[in-house]
């Protein structure tokens, strides 16, 4: 079975940082696009960054653009999320996906097919 599994949630000031990682198994198609999105408390799914099967192109939500960055290690399957200068309306659940192959790559929930249980992230 595919599983995607993240971890580096937590709890943190404003201002502060995070690193979510979004690791695969079960899972050996690394040519994909993969992303991350958020939902925090009554608001709808929202796609926070995408990145191409390369590592090479991404993209970012507006809110996070130059405090968030997407990164992948196609040798580990792993995808990650570097989150700076953290801000209270980041909190949410995070949640990677997979299996996107969408030219270009956007982040949109309906191209995904596999998907994380998601790590919660409150900033305070």
């Amino acid at each position: 079975d595919v599983q995607l599994v993240e971890s580096g949630g937590g709890s943190v000031q404003a201002g502060g940082s995070l690193r979510l990682s979004c690791a695969a198994s079960g899972y050996t198609y690394n040519s994909d696009c993969r992303a991350w999105f958020r939902q925090g408390p009554g608001k709808a799914r929202e796609g926070v960054a995408v990145i191409d099967s390369a590592g090479f192109s991404t993209d970012y939500a507006d809110s996070v653009v130059g405090r968030f960055t997407i990164s992948r290690d196609k040798a580990s399957n792993t995808v990650y999320l570097q989150m700076n200068s953290l801000k209270p309306e980041d909190t949410a659940m995070y949640y990677c996906a997979a299996g996107s192959r969408s030219h270009p790559c956007r982040a949109v929930a309906s191209d995904f097919v596999h998907w994380g249980r998601g790590t919660q992230v409150t900033v305070s």
